[in-house]
């Protein structure tokens, strides 16, 4: 999972750039300015297509682009590979937007250019959110269900593997009352889905 560009834009007249940052870490050096032009262009051409008031996530090839655009026509975009979860890129998009109209003052959007804004966050955020585990609980804990499933489905798996099938276990088990045993023989043949093959 990765993050490549965090932008802020106006979407006036003309859509201009405010404020980026970038991270070319994963391309070679003669190719970034090139990237960060058309990430630049990118993200001026997706915020001039959408509405104020909307989030948009546009694929572009393994790319995806998360749009926000304001009602005041303050936007922000970020642009990450398919793998990173939306949801943690319109929260990012939601922090540094607020933040951005408290430290920038509004007159100066319609023509800012990032030489002349002052706001020097989005490096610190493009590299605190490049992990989303460790800013996002909701990613953390679907991580921990996904190991915890890998897990299960290898232990299950050893189980099989050393000969003994399921329902031996299941008919061996002292803990289990008879009720309980009935109620998984007759779900066995009634429901292929109990089936672990």
């Amino acid at each position: 999972m990765k993050l490549y560009n965090l932008s802020v834009l106006h979407k006036g007249d003309k859509v201009h750039l405010l404020k980026a940052a970038y991270d070319m870490s994963s391309f070679s050096y003669f190719q970034t300015s090139s990237i960060q032009e058309f990430m630049t262009f990118t993200s001026q051409l997706i915020v001039e297509h959408s509405e104020k008031g909307s989030r948009t996530s546009v694929k572009e090839k393994e790319y995806l682009c998360h749009v926000y655009v304001r009602n005041d026509s303050l936007a922000g975009v970020v642009i990450a590979d398919s793998e990173y979860p939306s949801r943690v890129c319109f929260t990012l998009l939601d922090k540094v937007l607020d933040e951005f109209s408290k430290v920038v003052d509004r007159i100066d959007w319609p023509s800012g250019s990032p030489d002349t804004i002052t706001y020097t966050a989005l490096d610190g955020y493009l590299s605190r959110y490049q992990n989303p585990q460790d800013i996002d609980r909701m990613s953390k804990v679907q991580s921990e269900l996904d190991e915890t499933k890998i897990i299960l489905i290898n232990t299950m798996e050893s189980l099989l593997k050393r000969g003994e099938k399921l329902d031996d276990l299941v008919f061996k088990s002292e803990e289990l009352t008879t009720s309980t045993k009935t109620f998984y023989k007759t779900a066995r043949k009634q429901n292929s889905c109990c089936e672990i093959m």
